[in-house]
């Protein structure tokens, strides 16, 4: 199939234009907000941003362009500039984490079918946690999910994850997403299952150049059959079998995420266990009516293509809208700042009352509830 060709206005690429996965503006106050201890000033603040954050930007002029998510202030004793996440977006952080809490069950549920599609039956743990957020688990999953559900999940070793039962009394989780549409095709439009029992929806981007003999090369692709993500079959190495059970196998991990996108990196740790053996980037781009990559930055992210539309998921859930909410805040930038400024005097005011209640020579280093504070030695 032909490769994607260059696009300019794809709904997707408008979403990354403003958001990658793992490094925009929004990842940085989650950052914050997850320190236990003041920042001190070092020798180079904007290397230790870098390390810190991954961005490669100059620290005052990046926190600068969003006043929604950071609020930058003069320190009361030492008359530094330093900064802070609003409260407006730690209300959002927290609503995250409690929802994330909530939809603990969708949590056990896909990491259940992740080790229901591996073909060895087991997972490395760290290969869960670098798409812990992907999947909706939490930050403590080892302890919150995996040892809380020791009636599903069981321990190997340190890092191999397996299912308590093999997997035995599991069945009802074995059926791919793909196969929900494949039903509607089937039903609804009337075709054959030669048609539908192996074919994928292909959304080919806007643009894309239709070259002659594709159409049925998509066809014949669409009926070729190979062994699903959930069958204990043994696998075909003829290669155009094998390629569409990648493609089958990539597809249900996407349909597992939250957001249905994944970092192109993240799964090669899948690759053993998935039986994704394969130059997988190769293989995403072999099919650009299924996938869609992004590769803003330096980091290659992988979309499901039919998930999304005009830049939002078509199918929400809860995790998603309050991570959507965050990055409306920070797409805001510098839009609608003066009732911020406002409430940020009224803010300022009330600790400054706070603050003359206590002693004025406090050292201001110590851990204090509400402020995740890292000084700047310039904008």
């Amino acid at each position: 199939m032909n490769s994607l060709k260059s696009l300019r206005y794809s709904s997707i690429r408008e979403v990354l234009t403003h958001q990658n996965p793992t490094k925009s503006p929004f990842l940085c106050p989650l950052y914050f907000y997850n320190q236990k201890r003041w920042l001190k000033p070092v020798d180079s603040a904007q290397t230790r941003w870098k390390n810190l954050v991954g961005l490669n930007v100059n620290v005052g002029a990046f926190i600068g362009k969003y006043p929604h998510a950071f609020e930058i202030f003069t320190h009361p004793f030492r008359k530094n500039l330093c900064c802070k996440i609003t409260e407006k977006f730690k209300v959002l952080i927290d609503e995250e984490e409690s929802v994330v809490r909530e939809c603990e069950v969708d949590a056990v549920k896909r990491v259940k079918k992740l080790l229901l599609m591996s073909k060895t039956g087991v997972l490395r743990v760290h290969a869960l946690r670098l798409i812990r957020k992907e999947l909706g688990l939490p930050e403590d999953f080892r302890d919150s999910i995996l040892a809380k559900y020791s009636s599903d999940f069981r321990l190997v070793d340190l890092e191999t994850l397996e299912l308590v039962d093999g997997g035995g009394e599991n069945e009802s989780l074995c059926v791919a997403k793909v196969e929900e549409w494949r039903e509607v095709e089937y039903r609804e439009k009337w075709l054959s299952e030669f048609e539908t029992n192996y074919a994928f929806p292909i959304h080919l981007p806007t643009g894309f150049k239709i070259e002659k003999g594709f159409r049925e090369e998509l066809k014949n692709w669409q009926r070729v059959p190979y062994v699903k993500p959930y069958e204990r079959k043994e696998i075909s190495r003829g290669l155009e079998r094998f390629e569409k059970r990648v493609v089958a196998v990539i597809h249900e991990l996407l349909s597992l995420t939250v957001e249905k996108m994944v970092e192109v990196e993240r799964l090669a740790h899948f690759r053993k266990d998935l039986g994704i053996e394969v130059n997988v980037r190769e293989v995403i781009l072999k099919h650009p009516g299924i996938f869609y990559v992004s590769t803003k930055g330096s980091t290659q992210t992988l979309f499901l293509r039919e998930a999304y539309s005009k830049g939002c998921l078509i199918e929400p859930n809860p995790i998603y809208n309050v991570r959507r909410k965050m990055l409306d805040l920070v797409l805001l930038k510098t839009r609608h700042t003066r009732k911020l400024l406002q409430t940020e005097d009224e803010t300022h005011e009330e600790e400054k009352s706070r603050d003359v209640l206590t002693s004025s020579h406090e050292d201001w280093e110590g851990e204090r509830d509400g402020d995740w504070v890292l000084p700047i030695l310039g904008k």
